[in-house]
């Protein structure tokens, strides 16, 4: 079986360029056809075109993915229109060639208390640590690569951990900015591991109460705390819902999806895509980095109101809280006004839809 891809792929030289540009190519390949071979039919067709022969991964529609990668599983996930950069594209010195110094400087927290078989470990996740999600919002973010490095040593039983957890978490962009989700073509969740890594740092970080908290838990009483319970929610009604275009965000909870989908259509309106409809948006950051968080958060929430979208349908109450709570702080953040762009919670609009058909 064969496939005709519509390909548009990156160039840039840093002796002769000053910025880089794209160029599009049509390519009519075997469903077998690995990936690096793929990038070998473009440079055929211009030589200008550039890729490494060793440590070669790219990105394909945002994903990174590996040589190994066949056409016909990239087709099969992502279409026949793709578009080939470099792992990443502010580091490219030569097309799909990287600067790649940063991950071993990643490496470097972690060297004086890793062992031989550590520093093999960590290379096998090259690809990984070019998938940082995080990185996107932070060029200094050291990686996710050397956090699950990090969490391999303290489980085995190194001796270090104190010095390994303040060595991720001293630096400028470490742990406690990850909200994990990375960008390989083919997943590996890690979230566990990094929570379990920012629960030890942050134990660790009690460990030594200072001398006023020692005062404070001699001489103060605690009250006797009391069991809040929650205020149950007023749904969120939006008027004329069925004359604006709307944009649904589901974040990782795709169960939904297909239902909403229709919702809207019943309505007689139409969906408008996201790019960030399946992204995380920092709410399990929001405590430890605001600025972050709410900078992820404005992402999303920009995607949508570029896009077109009067209406942001908000899948869980946590992000919906959060955009709801931090709007103006948001807008700030992103030095953009997002006027007129109304949220409503994803079961709140399934009432509301439901009343309107009825």
């Amino acid at each position: 079986m064969s496939h005709t891809l519509t390909i548009k792929a990156f160039f840039f030289n840093a002796k002769t360029d000053y910025l880089p540009y794209y160029k599009n190519f049509t390519l009519k390949v075997e469903n077998t056809t690995k990936s690096k071979a793929l990038l070998a039919l473009i440079q055929e067709k211009n030589s200008d075109f550039s890729y490494p022969k060793q440590k070669l991964i790219m990105k394909i529609n945002g994903l990174i993915v590996d040589v190994k990668e066949t056409v016909g599983t990239i087709v099969d996930k992502l279409g026949t229109d793709l578009c080939i950069e470099p792992a990443n594209t502010y580091r490219s010195n030569n097309g799909l060639h990287i600067n790649d110094s940063d991950f071993m400087q990643s490496y470097a927290l972690l060297a004086p208390y890793a062992s031989e078989q550590d520093l093999a470990y960590y290379k096998t996740l090259y690809a990984l640590h070019y998938a940082s999600e995080t990185e996107n919002f932070d060029r200094e973010y050291i990686g996710d690569a050397i956090l699950i490095l990090a969490h391999k040593m303290i489980s085995q039983g190194n001796e270090n951990k104190e010095a390994i957890l303040h060595a991720i978490t001293s630096v400028h962009s470490g742990l406690f900015d990850c909200e994990y989700e990375n960008n390989l073509f083919r997943k590996s969740d890690h979230t566990e591991t990094i929570e379990a890594l920012k629960v030890m740092a942050k134990s660790d970080d009690n460990e030594y109460p200072s001398i006023l908290d020692m005062i404070k838990n001699r001489f103060c009483t605690k009250k006797e705390e009391k069991t809040l319970t929650k205020p149950t929610r007023k749904a969120q009604t939006i008027e004329a819902l069925e004359d604006k275009t709307i944009a649904y965000y589901a974040g990782l909870d795709t169960d939904n999806e297909t239902n909403i989908s229709k919702l809207i259509v019943d309505m007689g309106t139409k969906e408008i895509r996201m790019s960030r409809k399946n992204k995380l948006s920092g709410v399990s950051i929001l405590a430890d980095n605001k600025a972050l968080a709410l900078k992820k958060a404005g992402t999303t929430l920009l995607d949508a109101y570029d896009a077109g979208a009067e209406v942001l349908i908000v899948e869980d109450e946590a992000s919906y809280d959060m955009f709801i709570t931090h709007f103006k702080s948001i807008e700030n953040i992103i030095g953009r006004k997002m006027i007129g762009l109304e949220l409503l919670l994803a079961k709140d609009f399934i009432t509301q839809s439901n009343m309107i058909e009825a």
